[in-house]
């Protein structure tokens, strides 16, 4: 009796403590998850109900119900879940919906209104259309001019990003909490945002009311050429527009909606093109602004081409494309380039593109252009890994941009871009080297003698040293290398260049790749307890250096730490804890790289004025 009367409490006990983590558990679940408030509601009265159940005295023919009665609660509690799943919504162009409707404005297409934010010092014109929407038999073809509208077009929603897999609400939240350490617990966000092939669609900020003349920035989104959507806040474009600046960004066709290719596609082109598409819709963009971006105050003969990551990359094609010419003046590139012999990522040539065009074809089953039309862009999305490269297509490049600028062919007057000090940290989170497979990694990305080069410049002898080096390695790699070669040959074409090292630590990111964009942009939040008053001030002079470069191409100003245009790449400019110049990094492995292409030198002077002539040479003949 005894026992009997001690395990009777404990069991008491037991249940309530088990059915408390359910209850926290599924808080957690339905606002990582983004549910809606039935769920709340519902989840609060089974947990309730349950209680109630268990804490009455319940007669023999309950017993049996009690016996799995937690088996009915989590069956119930999944159907709550399913109930309340958050609904697929358009992202507002200013949360909680601004503070008015703007006059109405007249564009090529018809008449518009937007959203002014809530301080009353900027315009939002979401949803833009710049092109047909690309699906059915436009489905893998050029884009096409927008269509007029009748009516007033109620710009105050952003249009669905670009069709791409997508992952749980739950997933995203995750990421936030764990990879920004950022998460903010509301009822507004109970939502999905829309994925579409229909998506090309541009946003436009502003300085409120009349204005005229203003320095347009037309920025790319980043994502590997495979994600992404181009409203997000760390690059929206409230700051700079506060500052005098109209801002533009763009969806465009991603993975294997933008970049796949194939003969029969190439065939059926009027102008021959393929694999290109996404690169393309940019172009369309582009074009579209400098018809109408008067009519927001901008000024079309000065714009600045901007871009992170992907969206980097993609500038950085930009500048050699032949059908981009005069439609910007200058560039900002974050984070990536296409402009190293040969691309570290975003980029392949022809012949591999039309190779996984034909191995896509064949996973489908799909003889014809046509049946692979007919394929719901949701299974084709599941090819998005296969088709995320810019190609030489013979039409938006006529070759790569390291060929061009070695011919002295560029569209850009001025640059602006550089990387940060931990490029590589969410690349090699799941692959970090370790003592046991460090020689191996690098043995299997280099081939002889420039692995044991590699090696003998990071002798690693711990772990912590494997890791370490194999992270600057592969940031030197895929990331810094690319913008080497870029200095170099702004330097050769006499371009003003200003390079950049971002080495700013903080509770989010930090100096992870994309970790700059919230500084540059000017979006850190007032009160977020991710940054301190160091942050924002950095935030203060990088946006600075930013407008002025937008304004004029020289980021230099009043009461800021001068900028030296680049002449060599043997220093650049660090943002972090100190605002100023400092030795470039990596530039050992940078040499070695060189060695691998058969490059010179970029710091010797006489290599330099012996391309120089080579190169005015082979322009003559």
């Amino acid at each position: 009796m005894k026992r009997s009367r001690e395990k009777g409490p404990a069991r008491g006990a037991a249940w309530r403590v088990f059915l408390i983590l359910t209850a926290l558990i599924l808080g957690a679940v339905l606002e990582l998850g983004r549910h809606t408030l039935i769920g709340w509601i519902l989840g609060a009265a089974a947990i309730a109900a349950f209680a109630v159940f268990r804490v009455r005295r319940a007669g023999a023919a309950c017993r049996g119900v009690r016996a799995c009665s937690w088996l009915i609660l989590l069956a119930v509690l999944a159907g709550i879940l399913a109930l309340s799943w958050p609904p697929v919504r358009a992202v507002p162009a200013v949360e909680g919906g601004g503070s008015g409707v703007t006059e109405p404005i007249r564009i090529a297409q018809g008449e518009l209104t937007g959203v002014v934010t809530d301080d009353g010092a900027v315009e939002v014109y979401a949803g833009v259309p710049y092109a047909q929407a690309p699906v059915g038999d436009l489905r893998w073809r050029e884009p096409q001019p927008a269509e007029p509208w009748d009516g007033v077009l109620a710009a105050d929603r952003f249009a669905p990003m670009s069709m791409q897999k997508t992952n749980l609400p739950i997933y995203d939240s995750l990421v936030r909490l764990i990879g920004y350490h950022e998460f903010t617990v509301s009822l507004r966000d109970n939502y999905r945002p829309p994925v579409s092939e229909d998506s090309l669609y541009l946003n436009i900020w502003k300085p409120a009311g009349d204005v005229s003349g203003c320095p347009v920035l037309v920025y790319v989104h980043g994502g590997s050429l495979q994600t992404g959507q181009p409203w997000y806040k760390d690059y929206g474009g409230q700051a700079l527009a506060r500052d005098g600046v109209v801002v533009v960004n763009m969806g465009y066709r991603l993975g294997v909606f933008g970049f796949f290719a194939s003969e029969e596609l190439a065939a059926e082109s009027p102008v021959g093109t393929t694999g290109n598409y996404g690169l393309l819709d940019q172009i369309e963009a582009l074009k579209w602004v400098r018809d109408n971006i008067a009519a927001f105050g901008g000024d079309p003969g000065n714009v600045t081409l901007a871009g992170e990551s992907a969206g980097s990359a993609c500038v950085s094609a930009l500048c050699t494309s032949p059908l981009a010419r005069g439609l910007f003046r200058r560039v900002v590139g974050e984070s990536s380039t296409v402009t190293a012999p040969e691309p570290a990522h975003s980029f392949r040539r022809m012949e591999s593109a039309l190779q996984a065009g034909r191995e896509t074809m064949l996973r489908f089953g799909a003889a014809s252009a046509a049946d692979l039309r007919a394929v719901p862009a949701e299974k084709l999305a599941g090819e998005m890994a296969v088709h995320h490269h810019l190609t030489v297509d013979g039409y938006a490049l006529t070759e790569t941009p390291w060929e061009s600028y070695a011919r002295g062919v560029h569209n850009e007057e001025a640059q602006l871009h550089g990387y940060n000090s931990r490029e590589s940290a969410p690349f090699i989170l799941f692959s970090q080297a370790s003592m046991k497979n460090y020689e191996s990694k690098v043995r299997a990305a280099f081939d002889e003698p420039y692995a044991s080069r590699v090696l003998e410049l990071y002798p690693a002898s711990t772990d912590a040293e494997a890791r370490a080096f194999w992270a600057e390695i592969y940031s030197a790699v895929l990331f810094s290398y690319g913008h080497w070669c870029w200095e170099r040959q702004a330097l050769a074409e006499n371009i003003p260049t200003y390079v950049y090292y971002f080495t700013k630590t903080n509770r989010s990111l930090g100096p992870w790749h994309s970790g700059e964009m919230i500084y540059l942009y000017g979006n850190i939040p007032d009160r977020s307890p991710l940054y301190d008053e160091a942050d924002r001030e950095l935030s203060r002079v990088m946006r600075s250096y930013y407008r002025n470069f937008i304004f004029t191409g020289d980021p230099n100003g009043e009461g800021l730490p001068a900028w030296e245009k680049s002449s060599g790449g043997r220093t650049v400019m660090e943002f972090g804890d100190a605002v100023r110049p400092t030795d470039a990094p990596y530039q050992e492995m940078h040499r070695i790289l060189d060695e691998m292409y058969g490059l010179s030198d970029p710091g010797d002077e006489e290599s330099r004025d012996r391309e120089g002539k080579e190169k005015k040479h082979e322009a003559a003949v």
